[in-house]
């Protein structure tokens, strides 16, 4: 049996500028960080001789299939395509979160089931090789309107600023933070989740078809990852780090109206009034998990503020995909 294991991510800055119908025009990157909250998938052989199916994925449901083609989901269908793989295979999905909550799952998930089937074939892939081919699946065989952020933290891991060149030209620069560092971010984050539940690919989707019009916003955007790299780095108080995810919320919502919603804005001024730096909400948009900077003298009443929603506590810059079993 094989484990493999990929990290879900929070993505501080430039999200939207990881597309490549934005940076194949403009420069675009990210700073984002993996977290401790995972996706597993479990691959192992079994004797198909002995039943009438020789291919067995589990993921919110159960699937049997006698070949590729009989199988429904898409990813599982097209990565055992694309690695060669055609039985005699059990494939199960679990993850630590549920899915459509803005962490990028998704990704996460194609890049853990990547990283086990190369594992079952005995291959190794690099991090940056495993990112580019799962960007490959999503983009250029299932045809999906995602960006290339989530691919890369899940399959690298760590804290980094991430610059797109093409969809398979990342450079990645690690943040350089002490321990101390680390530990004093982890203690300003609270991750809050909404409750709603939403597919990302509409809302990408319409922020693609606007990309023109918001190039000035997508452009202010990609302004910021750099300046929060600075603030990180440089030691600077977190609170300023707030702020900035405040401006960041504000030119996010400007790319779409799907993008928040009355619900949304409500969690969110709640946050602030109850003392936080600031925030946005994570993922493509219209729900998932809200993301706030919050002094750790605040966070006692910053909880009760919220105790009926979902509080998440995280480690960041977690490790990337990795084979955790074999």
């Amino acid at each position: 049996m094989i484990i493999s294991r990929a990290p879900l991510r929070i993505s501080f800055f430039g999200g939207g500028t990881d597309f490549p119908e934005y940076f194949t025009q403009e420069s675009g990157a990210v700073l984002a960080t993996a977290v401790d909250k995972y996706s597993f998938i479990t691959a192992s052989t079994f004797h198909s001789h002995l039943f009438d199916y020789s291919l067995r994925v589990s993921y919110s449901k159960v699937e049997l299939g006698k070949t590729i083609d009989e199988l429904q989901h898409p990813v599982y269908r097209e990565c055992l395509r694309f690695c060669n793989l055609t039985g005699s295979l059990e494939l199960q999905a679990m993850a630590d979160l549920p899915a459509f909550s803005g962490l990028g799952s998704s990704s996460t998930f194609t890049v853990s089931l990547l990283q086990a089937l190369h594992a079952y074939k005995g291959e190794y892939v690099t991090p940056l090789k495993l990112a580019y081919e799962a960007i490959f699946i999503e983009r250029r065989v299932l045809g999906e309107f995602v960006g290339l952020q989530d691919q890369a933290t899940a399959a690298l891991g760590g804290f980094n600023v991430l610059e797109f060149r093409a969809e398979d030209d990342i450079k990645v620069t690690p943040l350089a933070l002490s321990t101390q560092r680390i530990a004093e971010i982890e203690q300003n984050l609270f991750l809050v989740f909404t409750g709603i539940k939403r597919r990302a690919q509409k809302i990408e989707e319409n922020k693609i078809k606007n990309i023109v019009s918001n190039l000035d916003n997508l452009r202010q955007m990609r302004r910021m990852v750099d300046k929060g790299y600075d603030l990180l780095v440089s030691g600077k108080s977190l609170s300023a780090f707030g702020e900035l995810l405040a401006e960041a919320w504000v030119s996010k919502r400007r790319l779409d109206d799907s993008v928040s919603s009355q619900e949304i804005d409500d969690l969110y001024s709640r946050g602030i009034a109850a003392g936080a730096f600031g925030g946005k909400l994570l993922g493509a948009g219209g729900g998932g998990f809200l993301l706030f900077i919050v002094p750790p003298e605040k966070r006692a009443a910053f909880s009760d503020a919220f105790k009926d929603k979902h509080e998440i506590k995280v480690r960041i810059a977690a490790p990337g995909s990795q084979i955790i079993f074999s």
